[in-house]
């Protein structure tokens, strides 16, 4: 293995064994918790590293990425960045999950073009825990007339909800809310069974609230270094 192989399966080691001890600690199976390796900004031979050691799923934040970069592995592929209206057919063409849904506009755009490709996308809500439009998503009283209007094409997928934590909110009080209304947008869709929530940061606190896929990046692959 290369040295660029050898420190990826390490820290992609200690993820695993950090997302084991923190379901454990909860009484959850860690089978139940889907890792994401987030490989957006690094370059595809660390999509292939990470294929070559097992993972199979992969998140993207940009469509010029995860278009490319999908055509080179066949796996289980996340979007996961800001929705714009103007892409959302390029992202439905490589995308099997959707994370970040927060319009009732793009649901029913997406489901066009969903239809018009004959290929079904399972899809998150975005909930927002301070409604701030910077982040994305919607407030809890939102949420469930969304969902509704996914359940209304046959090409969609309900998944559950999403969220970032606003990052000035101490982390068990953003993630108790968060599997709150989880549970709350469950007993009106009981089929809405995952919660993304969860990144490099706070991968651990989620899993102990019941996040079931977790996007992480950076302690996989290392620090990004971004292009304009």
């Amino acid at each position: 293995m290369s040295e660029r192989s050898d420190l990826i399966a390490s820290a992609l080691r200690d993820v695993h064994a950090r997302i084991e001890r923190a379901a454990l600690k909860a009484s959850r199976s860690p089978n139940d918790v889907t890792l994401i390796s987030v490989t957006k900004t690094y370059p595809f031979s660390d999509v292939q590293i990470l294929f070559d050691l097992g993972e199979r799923n992969f998140g993207e934040n940009r469509t010029e990425e995860g278009s490319e970069k999908s055509k080179e592995v066949s796996a289980i592929w996340h979007f996961q960045g800001q929705v714009q209206s103007r892409k959302l057919r390029e992202i439905t063409l490589w995308a099997d999950f959707i994370h970040s849904l927060d319009k009732s506009d793009h649901i029913m755009k997406l489901a066009r073009h969903c239809e018009e490709l004959q290929k079904q996308i399972s899809v998150f809500i975005q909930l927002s825990l301070d409604g701030n439009p910077e982040r994305g998503g919607v407030l809890e009283d939102e949420l469930l007339p969304l969902a509704e209007i996914v359940n209304q094409s046959s090409h969609l997928k309900l998944a559950g909800l999403m969220c970032v934590p606003p990052v000035e909110y101490e982390l068990e009080r953003a993630f108790s809310e968060i599997a709150k209304s989880h549970l709350y947008f469950k007993t009106a869709y009981p089929e809405a069974e995952y919660l993304s929530a969860g990144m490099s940061g706070d991968y651990e606190v989620a899993v102990q609230f019941g996040a079931t896929h977790l996007r992480v990046g950076s302690q996989i692959l290392g620090s990004r270094n971004y292009h304009p």
